[in-house]
């Protein structure tokens, strides 16, 4: 499906003063868990410390999204086939180490997919961030305007005018948006406003090593994510796929969207999000006939009950 890139008001809203629409593709097949787009999202951004402790279930220190975590690497454990040891001939195991077994048989190309595969174990670790949704309920959810839509297409909070009321935490399918402990207020990612305007990349896509995190013009990012796929898929990913880079989703696609060793769930991502307004519509339509027929029905009572 192709992406849907216009929105309710980029571009239109900003004539010649709008911009390519800009985003990230997160090809999570390479993502290496250092957390370096952590870190450098709160050393640009100022952002406090959010350490949460670890969950007992993987090395993951952060936990979830959050006011003060705009960036998080997930960490999820797999027990995988061991694929290595299966090529290898007998006679070179004898005890030794998979790396030292697979260096004599020369089977280390034909062992490991993805950085994130070994011996009978895979680490799945994925960057999470702001989605950028193209239908962006929390747009609509503000009743004070402080959240908006760049002339970039990205959706960006401003803190100076943010009231704390919240409405937009609930609006938001991935549960993103958080009130700040002590502030009250919401933050969020930016996709790096202030660098974007200076013609900058965003400090986390600078600073991953892999270049899981890519950053450029969405339409760009959706030709290279789909080279990308088809490459995984014929190197046996069967279950690789992208997410969020549909056009005709919940949400109309995303700004932000991923290249996913397995199920969406896996991530902790929903699997079909939908924009929470969607059917606002017929929902009031339904309470309003609703109401008819009451009224109806009770005039009906009064007017029949005096014959």
């Amino acid at each position: 499906m192709s992406p849907q890139l216009e929105t309710v008001a980029w571009p239109a809203s900003y004539g010649e003063h709008a911009q390519p629409r800009m985003g990230f593709f997160t090809d999570t097949s390479v993502c290496i868990g250092c957390k370096a787009c952590e870190v450098a999202c709160k050393e640009w951004n100022q952002i406090p410390m959010s350490m949460q402790g670890f969950t007992g279930k993987s090395y993951d220190n952060t936990i979830d999204l959050g006011a003060d975590t705009w960036r998080h690497v997930a960490f999820i454990e797999q027990k995988a086939p061991a694929r290595v040891v299966e090529k290898l001939p007998t006679d070179v195991t004898d005890g030794a180490s998979l790396v030292d077994c697979a260096a004599r048989a020369q089977a280390v190309e034909g062992g490991v997919q993805t950085y994130q595969e070994s011996d009978g174990f895979r680490w799945l670790m994925a960057s999470d961030v702001c989605k950028h949704c193209t239908h962006a309920a929390c747009l609509d959810a503000c009743p004070t305007g402080a959240l908006f839509r760049t002339e970039y297409g990205t959706v960006v909070v401003q803190e100076d005018v943010c009231n704390g009321c919240g409405y937009c935490v609930p609006a938001c399918p991935f549960g993103v948006l958080d009130q700040r402990e002590g502030d009250g207020r919401v933050w969020k990612c930016t996709l790096c406003y202030d660098r974007l305007k200076d013609d900058k990349e965003p400090a986390c896509a600078q600073a991953c090593p892999t270049n899981s995190i890519q950053f450029g013009e969405l339409s760009e990012l959706h030709e290279r994510a789909e080279h990308r796929l088809a490459r995984l898929q014929q190197a046996g990913q069967d279950k690789a796929q992208l997410y969020l880079a549909d056009g005709d989703d919940g949400i109309g696609g995303a700004g932000a969207f991923f290249l996913l060793l397995d199920e969406p769930e896996v991530y902790g991502l929903p699997p079909d999000p939908v924009d929470t307004r969607r059917d606002l519509g017929e929902i009031w339509a339904a309470a309003g006939a609703a109401a008819v027929a009451l009224g109806i029905g009770l005039a009906a009572a009064v007017f029949g009950g005096q014959r």
